[in-house]
Parts: C-alpha cells; structure tokens; sequence
C-alpha cells in the first residue's frame, strides 16, 4: 500500500489515538475499496455536530463497548465520513478539521478551499 496522502498531497498524519480512529482504527483517515462510507475527514467533534449527526440516526456520543467504541465528546477528533462532513456543512453544523490528517480522497467531495475555512485553528 502506497503512502497515504492528505489534501496538500503530503504524507497523511495521525488523526486521534484517543481515541482511537479510522477506518482501520489505526488512528488516521486512510482509505481504500474496502471502505465504502469513505472515513476520510479528521474532524474535532462539537457538540453541535455530535447532535447534528445522531438526529441523522449515526450517534456517535452513545459507548458501544462489543465494538470498543467509547463515545466521542466535544474536543474528540475523529475520523468521519466525507459525505457526512458536507451533509452537516450544508446543514451549517460542520466540525472544524485537521487538514494534515484529512485524506485527500475528501478532495471528491469538498473543494479544498471549503475545506480550509473550517481549519481548526490549533492544527
């Protein structure tokens, strides 16, 4: 497998560890063919969006200890699928991201100038 590679077409970088994400839950948003809901954008979770998305049937705050999902809360960076991301950027509830650690494959769904506008501001 070829270097993963972000939306600046550098080396992809760790999204969270803790906790711990990714499709492959090896902390970064890498993708492939296996991945059909393309987790591909590290975003730092809000309670805005973390509503936003359980009113959309994906709660992601409630633990699920079989799947050793511990819950996300505010401040959590977490690896989300791209179209979700746009679906609550035009329902204004989008997380800001981690761009470093945003997989360019995110490019197919979002222009990367929509994207920079949500930077987190400490990335």
């Amino acid at each position: 497998m070829s270097t993963a590679l972000n939306v600046y077409g550098q080396p992809l970088i760790t999204c969270s560890t803790q906790p711990m994400t990714g499709f492959y839950r090896d902390g970064c948003c890498k993708t492939d063919e296996e991945d059909l809901g393309t987790h591909t954008v590290c975003a730092v979770m809000t309670e805005e969006f973390l509503d936003f998305t359980r009113s959309r049937g994906n709660d992601l705050s409630t633990p699920i200890p079989a799947y050793q999902f511990p819950g996300l809360k505010p401040g959590d960076r977490w690896c989300l699928c791209a179209s979700r991301w746009h679906e609550a950027y035009l329902a204004g509830k989008a997380p800001r991201l981690i761009l470093q650690a945003t997989h360019k494959k995110t490019l197919k769904y979002v222009p990367l100038d929509v994207l920079e506008t949500f930077a987190f501001e400490n990335e």
